[in-house]
């Protein structure tokens, strides 16, 4: 992951006052999808181990499955702070344009997260 800045999220810090630019690292969550990430990573690795010995496919596939539970979960997580911090400021900032980009941004991560569905 990277600190990068988002377009908008200057504005959105001018509106709102100075603080921790999103909301898993306002609500100190960041270390923990830190952890559950590093947990994922761990996971991964154990399903190429599993392929490498030529495990029998439904475990692998269990794994599988697992891990993307575990994504999942780390995607919902994001997307409610994301919700909670960052779109709620926008909205909340007064700045038209900026509320427009992040309900539009809201709305494309939301498609792209059903869409995997």
């Amino acid at each position: 992951m990277t600190d990068t800045v988002h377009s908008g999220d200057a504005s959105l810090a001018a509106a709102t006052g100075s603080g921790p630019p999103y909301g898993y690292v306002a609500n100190k969550d960041k270390d923990a999808l830190i952890k559950r990430m590093r947990r994922i990573e761990g996971q991964a690795r154990g399903i190429e181990k599993m392929i490498t010995e030529d495990r029998y496919c439904i475990d692998i596939l269990t794994q599988i499955a697992a891990v993307s539970t575990a994504l999942e979960a780390v995607a919902g997580i994001l997307l409610d702070d994301h919700v909670n911090h960052c779109v709620r400021h926008a909205l909340s900032s007064g700045d038209e344009a900026v509320a427009a980009e992040k309900t539009t941004e809201l709305l494309e991560a939301v498609h792209r997260f059903t869409r995997t569905r």
